[in-house]
């Protein structure tokens, strides 16, 4: 209620535009790290999805996506990303943008009936992250998918070389510590940073 009813509106006033309004508020006030989960319609998409009522599209992929879930995701992440800009906040902020897994490139989730039902399912083979802020540089895209977007075509990554780009953005390089028994030991040994993009 402290934010003018003109920015409110900017982020959309749902579950997940607030979240993202509360994230830049906690951002303010210098907390390290903040995740924000995308929360789930299930009243109005569960059925329409054939999923929890989020990203899940089992059923209906392009009018889930066309319809709610892409509008709403865009209004909030442009409020974010221009409030924090605004704020001089976003180069020093890291705002990444993932999920555990990617969708099937083919549409025909026998969930929902196959290709009639229009739906995608999990996909751990090929995904998009994005980054903005915090050094990350804009404007470009680092690997690429094969024709179908089935595969890693270009410089292929894992979960690890995302993981060691966010502590390098961070400035964190070395993720070796000491237990309790003066042990050393690495945190993640696998996986690289992607410099390029910082």
């Amino acid at each position: 209620a402290q934010e003018p009813v003109a920015l409110r509106q900017r982020y959309g006033e749902t579950v997940n535009g607030m979240s993202l309004l509360l994230a830049r508020r906690l951002v303010e006030a210098g907390v390290p790290f903040i995740t924000a989960f995308w929360m789930e319609d299930e009243k109005r998409l569960a059925k329409k999805c054939a999923s929890a009522g989020g990203w899940d599209t089992h059923g209906n992929n392009f009018h889930c996506l066309k319809e709610d879930l892409l509008p709403e995701f865009d209004r909030g992440f442009s409020a974010l990303i221009e409030d924090l800009a605004q704020k001089q906040l976003l180069d020093q902020t890291l705002v990444m943008v993932t999920s555990e897994m990617g969708r099937t490139p083919k549409i025909g989730d026998t969930r929902s009936g196959g290709v009639s039902g229009a739906g995608r399912d999990h996909w751990t083979h090929c995904q998009s992250v994005l980054m903005a802020g915090g050094g990350i540089q804009g404007g470009q895209t680092f690997g690429t998918s094969d024709r179908l977007g089935e595969h890693p075509k270009d410089h292929p990554l894992t979960p690890a070389d995302i993981a060691k780009t966010v502590y390098y953005a961070a400035g964190i390089d070395d993720l070796r510590a000491v237990d309790s028994q003066s042990r050393p030991y690495n945190l993640l040994d696998e996986g690289s940073a992607i410099k390029q993009l910082v």
